[in-house]
C-alpha cells in the first residue's frame, strides 16, 4: 500500500528518451509568392554519418519536473512511461533529481530523434507511445496545491480534464501548438480552471482564431487573452522577448544581449516552470518574468532540454549579475 505524500507541485506531461543527432545536413530555404519555408535536407538512398550523438530524458512533464526540483519545490511527476529499458532510464533520472514518480508503466516509452543541421537548425521525429495512454485508473490521490500541465494528447487528454474537473488545484498550463490551434472552445473545459496560461505568440493567435501574420500589438493580444478565465497571461516571442499581464500591469522582458544559442530544446519548459515557481514562492510577475527568461537563456546555451537548469540561489545571482531590461506597457 503506497504511503500518501504531499507535494508543492505535481507536473503532468510527457516523458521521452531524446536522441540528439548532429549531422552535416544543410538547411534549405524555399521562398514562393505565398510562403517562406525552411527545410533540413538529407540525401536520398545514402547513409548519413552522425558526428555526435547524445541521449537524454526529455518531454514536457519531466523537463518541468526537473526545473521545479532544482528551484527547491517538492515535486512529483505524473505521466505514463513504458515498461521497458527506456522507461527505466527515465525513472533513473527522476530518482537522481529527487522527483517522485506517481504515474504508471505500460507499453513503449515515448521517443524522439532531434536532427541538427550544420547551422544548428533542427527537426524532431517524435513518437508519443505510452504518453498518449494515461488512464483514470492510473491516477493516484493527488495531494498538492499546484499542478503544472504540459501537452497531453490521445486518451491522456480526457484523463487530465477529469483530474482538473474533480480537484481543487492551482493550475499552470502550457499547451502545445497542436492543442492551441484547436482554439479556446475546444480547450475550455480545462482552460477555465487555469490560473497561469503560457503560450508563444503564434500559439496565442491560433488559440484566439487570429491570423498570426496580422497579430495585434502585444498589449492588445494580452488583453484579449485576459478576457478568458486565467488570472495571469504570459506570451513568449523568441527574439522579441516575453510579455506578461496579471490584470494590473503589462510587462515586456527583453532578452539579454550576446546570448549564444546552441540548442532550443527545453528552453520553453524551463521558462514556464520557472515563472510558475516564482509565483508559487510569492514573487511578483515582473520579477518572475525576469527569472523565467534567465533560466531559459541558461538552457539555450547548451545541448539538451535539462542542461544547465539553475538552482534557486544560482538563478537569483545570475539575474542580478546582469540586470534585464523590463519595460512597462501600461
Amino acid at each position: 500500500k503506497k504511503k500518501k505524500m504531499s507535494f508543492d507541485i505535481i507536473t503532468i506531461g510527457s516523458a521521452t528518451v531524446d536522441h540528439f543527432a548532429d549531422t552535416d545536413s544543410e538547411l534549405i530555404r524555399i521562398d514562393t509568392r505565398c510562403h517562406h519555408e525552411e527545410l533540413i535536407a538529407f540525401p536520398l538512398g545514402s547513409k548519413l554519418l552522425i558526428n555526435e550523438l547524445k541521449t537524454t530524458v526529455g518531454g514536457g512533464g519531466t523537463n518541468t519536473a526537473v526545473t521545479f526540483a532544482h528551484l527547491g519545490l517538492k515535486t512529483a511527476y505524473l505521466g505514463k512511461i513504458g515498461d521497458d529499458a527506456a522507461g527505466d532510464f527515465v525513472l533513473s533520472l527522476l530518482k537522481q533529481e529527487g522527483i517522485t514518480f506517481i504515474g504508471a508503466r505500460d507499453g513503449q516509452t515515448g521517443f524522439s530523434v532531434i536532427l541538427n543541421s550544420i547551422m544548428d537548425d533542427r527537426s524532431i521525429l517524435a513518437y508519443k507511445g505510452a504518453n498518449d495512454h494515461l488512464l483514470d485508473e492510473d491516477i493516484p490521490h493527488l495531494d498538492t496545491k499546484w499542478i503544472y500541465l504540459s501537452s497531453m494528447l490521445g486518451e491522456s487528454w480526457q484523463t487530465v480534464v477529469d483530474i482538473i474537473a474533480k480537484g481543487s488545484f492551482n493550475i499552470a498550463f502550457n499547451p502545445s501548438n497542436y492543442q492551441a490551434k484547436l482554439g479556446y472552445k475546444a480547450l475550455s473545459t480545462l482552460v477555465d480552471h487555469v490560473k497561469i496560461l503560457v503560450m508563444n505568440r503564434e500559439e496565442a493567435c491560433k488559440f484566439l482564431g487570429i491570423d498570426h501574420t496580422e497579430t495585434p500589438h502585444y498589449r492588445e493580444l494580452l488583453e484579449k487573452m485576459y478576457e478568458l478565465p486565467p488570472e495571469v497571461i504570459v506570451i513568449t516571442d523568441g527574439k522579441e522577448g516575453a510579455f506578461v499581464y496579471d490584470g494590473d500591469h503589462f510587462f515586456h522582458g527583453l532578452p539579454k544581449p550576446n546570448i549564444k544559442i546552441l540548442e532550443t530544446t527545453g528552453a520553453g519548459d524551463a521558462f514556464s516552470a520557472t515563472f510558475t515557481s516564482a509565483i508559487i514562492k510569492g514573487i511578483n510577475t515582473k520579477t518572475a518574468l525576469d527569472y523565467a527568461m534567465t533560466n531559459a537563456e541558461s538552457v539555450l546555451q547548451y545541448k539538451g532540454a535539462k542542461e544547465k537548469l539553475l538552482l534557486w540561489d544560482e538563478l537569483i545571482a545570475q539575474a542580478e549579475q546582469t540586470p534585464r531590461k523590463i519595460e512597462s506597457l501600461d
